[in-house]
């Protein structure tokens, strides 16, 4: 690809079982830059079904939903569709519905209360491969969870530097917010990410702040 030549727009399906909810977050997606919405569904089956289809990149999921709901929609597509990032948009912050979604195989959790440029921001994040938490949610993996004993301590595995980034991206933060707080480039921080994955073998960062609480960090 020429360096000049734009990126491909990201292909965007929205699920959501009330139709005035769907059109609304399909029309306000329509019209960002850099996103294309492929088109919509009514519910997890029919998600399953066009996402094989239509190959989005992005999927924007409800959570709950007639004939199949948006955690069962997940596990399904993360085995017949694993390249592609299923965010779950939601009005339910639920600790029970976070964690079901997340161990399904969600790239991130949102709520539908966020303004459609962050809205949009978040599908362009999801499609580089950026898991997002909502501050909500991301508290509530603080008590989504029996209170471990730890069979390690992380530092055993990580340097205290990576312990501190590990905790901050449970708690949701982007590379961007945390190096403002730990005073380091972007890049720096997106190489202690990696090297944080890599290390306790986890896919991404919905894994990784699980197992922060599991580690006792949260």
């Amino acid at each position: 690809m020429d360096d000049h030549e734009p990126a491909p727009p990201v292909r965007v399906l929205v699920v959501d079982d009330q139709r005035l909810i769907r059109d609304g977050i399909a029309s306000l997606l329509s019209i960002r830059p850099g996103i294309v919405v492929v088109g919509t569904a009514v519910d997890g089956r029919d998600a399953v079904a066009k996402t094989l289809e239509l190959v989005p990149d992005v999927v924007l999921m409800d959570v709950r939903m007639p004939e199949m709901d948006g955690v069962e929609a997940v596990a399904v597509l993360r085995g017949r569709a694993p390249e592609c990032r299923v965010v779950m948009l939601t009005t339910f912050d639920d600790e029970e519905y976070v964690v079901q979604a997340l161990r399904a195989g969600a790239h991130g959790y949102l709520l539908k209360d966020l303004p459609a440029e962050e809205l949009a921001h978040a599908v362009r994040l999801a499609h580089a491969g950026v898991t997002q938490l909502d501050s909500s949610v991301a508290r509530h993996l603080t008590a989504a969870l029996p209170t471990p004993r730890p069979t390690e301590s992380p530092a055993v595995v990580l340097s205290p530097r990576e312990t501190d980034i590990l905790r901050l991206v449970a708690q949701g933060h982007t590379n961007r917010e945390i190096a403002a707080r730990l005073y380091l480039s972007e890049g720096t921080v997106k190489n202690h990410v990696s090297r944080i994955l890599t290390r306790l073998s986890l896919r991404d960062r919905t894994q990784a702040a699980l197992r922060a609480r599991d580690l006792g960090l949260l």
